[in-house]
């Protein structure tokens, strides 16, 4: 027996209202010009947003100071009691062209042989404890605060006291053989009014909150919160002073929260604010795709992908893939990654066509992580040729289980 914890954080946390104004602007660049390169990162404070960094695009015209107002007034941040609000916050744009030596490395007369942005490696990950693939303490974690927001946006909301900033963690108890036993501790602190009782907020957390997450999930993983769960709600007394006022946040702060929890690796290179040129985000993108085909088509029960790059260089420097000892086929985990590699076109350029990562399809991945979310398609308004134009587009493309009957056929299964 063993115990494993990770967390979440809500839209409201600072750090995640910097990624999601990072996103929102990457992807009002991509809206209007798909070939936009994008290095954007913010900073909030009380009463402030800084957006910095490197854009080059040929026809996009992005009102900065409205996109900061649109996505802080969408989190919730709308009163000024929470000093940090849409309508009166200043806003400040330093933003400038992409330096012309990275250009040079990521720009190539053949669009199939575009250089990575940056060097590095990536992880993707992915294990059969949820129906998502993911490890059950994120994938918990996560779905406790989309619950709250949801519950927090009702009108009326059962909860009307609640604020914007939360974050949740869940210990999960394992047993020797990996599989979830119980959930053993849930933390949940959650900003709220000044009028709000603790022992209220307790009680509605487990009277409203608790039941509505596990009616989110199947028998089997609801069946693990048991009477003996120990909860903390709140554990310091009270969270009022919330959001940027209560803490700067700052756009890549939160990338393991973005990824698997502290299960599997992570790279170090965040995601938001970052166009799909730089591999950062983009193969760990493409790695995540690979290791969730592969555990859905029984290889392996629990697969970590490696690759990596040099900048400038379309093809990766290496792959790496680790099953843990957990797989079905009668190979090696270098003869897997080998397989991988003439399995799935790991260039730059191949990864954005696959999953159409020129598309404005950021912002709702800055928010309750980039993995193990339900792929969908929708009709968005595009601006091309200086015309607005609706097309149907993937989002969370990476999750797609679109490759599972290709690695059964290589492997055999």
């Amino acid at each position: 027996m063993y115990l494993f914890t990770s967390e979440s954080v809500s839209e409201g946390h600072p750090d995640k209202v910097a990624d999601q104004i990072s996103d929102a602007i990457l992807d009002d660049f991509l809206r209007q010009d798909p070939a936009s390169h994008v290095a954007c990162e913010t900073f909030v404070s009380t009463g402030l947003a800084v957006v910095c960094g490197e854009v080059t695009s040929r026809d996009a015209y992005v009102d900065i100071q409205g996109v900061v107002r649109r996505t802080i007034r969408r989190i919730g941040y709308t009163k000024g009691e929470y000093h940090f609000d849409a309508d009166s916050c200043a806003v400040i744009s330093a933003v400038h062209e992409q330096s012309a030596d990275i250009a040079m490395g990521v720009n190539r007369a053949a669009k199939e042989e575009q250089g990575a942005g940056d060097q590095g490696m990536m992880f993707g990950y992915a294990c059969n404890e949820t129906p998502e693939l993911m490890p059950l303490p994120l994938t918990l974690a996560h779905m406790a605060l989309i619950e709250l927001a949801r519950i927090r946006r009702e009108e009326p909301s059962p909860m009307p006291y609640l604020r914007p900033d939360a974050k949740s963690q869940f210990t999960i108890e394992y047993n020797d053989d990996h599989t979830p036993r119980r959930i053993h501790t849930l933390v949940l602190s959650t900003q709220h009014d000044p009028e709000a009782d603790q022992a209220h907020i307790r009680k509605d957390v487990e009277t409203i909150l608790i039941p509505r997450l596990k009616a989110r999930l199947k028998p089997e993983i609801a069946a693990l919160f048991g009477n003996d769960m120990i909860l903390h709600v709140n554990p310091t007394g009270q969270f009022i002073i919330g959001g940027p006022h209560g803490d700067t946040g700052l756009t890549g702060r939160k990338i393991i929260v973005d990824t698997y929890g502290g299960r599997g690796a992570h790279g170090g290179g965040a995601f938001s604010g970052k166009d799909p040129s730089k591999v950062d985000r983009s193969a760990a993108y493409a790695a995540r795709h690979i290791a969730k085909n592969l555990v859905a088509a029984g290889v392996a029960d629990e697969i970590l992908v490696q690759v990596s790059y040099a900048i400038g260089v379309a093809r990766p420097v290496s792959l790496f893939v680790n099953t843990y000892g957990t797989a079905h086929v009668p190979f090696t985990d270098g003869e897997i990654a080998t397989k991988v590699g003439e399995l799935f076109d790991l260039r730059p350029a191949a990864i954005v066509e696959r999953f159409g990562l020129t598309n404005p399809i950021y912002e709702p991945t800055a928010a309750y992580g980039h993995m193990g979310r339900d792929p969908y398609v929708k009709e968005i308004e595009l601006i091309r040729d200086g015309k607005p134009v609706r097309r149907k587009i993937q989002f969370f493309g990476w999750e797609l289980l679109d490759a599972v009957d290709a690695c059964r056929a290589a492997f055999q299964l």
